[in-house]
């Protein structure tokens, strides 16, 4: 009798390391490939990837690696993954742009196989016929997956919020998801982060009129710290900084990276002159600047914790400026995060926190997300992933 297997290398029980293999018979195909960040307190290690030793002994059957998007926990571990087996990779345009990026720092680009993919298209790799569905999160160009088998379809939701209204892009795709729905789905394995969190997750174009009321009520610099891979976010504070007549400069490898290439494919509009150089913005009055910069998370070599301690490429914080930090801590980073607010404030600046203002919104489902997504799919069985045993358990 022939046996399907969900095999959970990482992410289950967790954060971080997302990959999940899926087996039927002798083929296997590899869904995202994450890594994982250690704690302050883990000296020496800068990152943890899966054990793919495990995946030695079924080294003949993998056929490809799914990647749902482009988040460092999902396709962070591809170049580890990739120097073990080298299979062809399948993602979106947005997502192959960022593992072309990381490939190439591996030197791996030229030697890997990289298939960019739509939304709704299918696939078909050995028994697997894969179709990829547009999914809201806030990273753009993201997929759920609907993978027919020959004992049944599983949905993999990949990350994912219920977003009508995103910034950039199409919402996601309930009417596909229910189509299957109604056909009969063996498994949903589904987004869990979020499984404590009541009610719904609002959508991204919420965080707006904060940004206006703050851009308004500033009269001095502003620096704006978010996820270099929120796009939406990117986009919005675009937006805003236009509308009130400031120039953008982005700071951090990571920003720059993302920016460039979101532009490059289109997803960014950013109007002619907007960005500027570091060296230009020093030429502005304070009040026609906006820095976009790294390190929400008082990572201690990015942008803003060196301007808070000392500088950033000539570039400090000073009195009078408005410090928004657009992003949620990560858990472990609190003490870090907390010491580069100590510093912010030593330094004279105004500090806006998601506790105060909506500056910031998850890219994850909440509970009535989770409902609606489950109520879509009406699965034979729910098969709770991304997230630690608490939040597995609650959903």
């Amino acid at each position: 009798m022939s046996n399907l297997e969900l095999i959970p290398l990482g992410g289950v029980g967790e954060f971080g390391m997302n990959c999940m293999a899926v087996r039927y018979d002798d083929e296997m195909i590899i869904i995202d490939a994450g890594m994982g960040f250690p704690e302050e307190s883990v000296y020496g290690v800068d990152v943890c990837v899966p054990d793919f030793d495990f995946l030695e002994e079924y080294r003949e059957s993998i056929t490809a690696i799914i990647l749902t998007h482009g988040h460092e926990d999902h396709l962070g571990a591809l170049p580890y993954i990739l120097k073990k087996f080298n299979v062809p990779v399948y993602a979106s345009h947005f997502t192959v742009g960022l593992a072309e990026r990381k490939l190439e720092e591996h030197d791996l680009l030229n030697d890997v196989l990289i298939h960019r993919v739509e939304a709704r298209q299918v696939v078909e790799l050995g028994p697997f016929k894969i179709e990829f569905i547009r999914a809201s999160h806030s990273l753009i160009d993201c997929f759920s997956l609907a993978i027919r088998t020959p004992v049944g379809t599983i949905i993999h939701t990949g990350d994912y919020k219920v977003d009508e209204t995103p910034v950039i892009g199409d919402p996601i795709d309930l009417r596909t998801l229910r189509s299957y729905g109604q056909e009969g789905v063996l498994a949903l394995l589904s987004d869990s982060t979020n499984a404590t969190v009541p009610g719904r997750t609002p959508s991204e174009r919420a965080v707006i009129p904060a940004f206006e009321e703050i851009f308004a009520e500033a009269k001095s610099r502003i620096v704006v710290a978010a996820f270099a891979s929120s796009i939406h976010r990117l986009q919005i504070v675009i937006d805003v900084a236009q509308q009130f007549n400031r120039r953008v400069c982005v700071l951090g490898r990571s920003m720059q990276k993302n920016v460039e290439i979101a532009e490059e494919l289109g997803y960014l509009d950013i109007p002619d002159g907007l960005l500027i150089s570091l060296g230009e913005s020093k030429q502005l009055d304070d009040d026609e600047i906006v820095y976009l910069v790294t390190g929400s998370q008082g990572e201690s070599r990015a942008a803003l914790s060196q301007m808070s301690s000392q500088s950033y490429k000539g570039m400090t914080i000073e009195e009078g400026d408005t410090v928004i930090l657009s992003a949620r801590i990560i858990p472990g980073n609190e003490r870090a995060i907390s010491r580069m607010i100590g510093n912010i404030y030593k330094r004279g600046a105004n500090i806006i926190e998601e506790k105060r203002r909506l500056i910031h919104v998850s890219g994850h489902a909440s509970q009535e997300d989770i409902k609606i997504m489950t109520e879509a799919v009406r699965p034979k069985f729910v098969v709770p992933i991304h997230g630690e045993y608490r939040m597995l358990f609650r959903h």
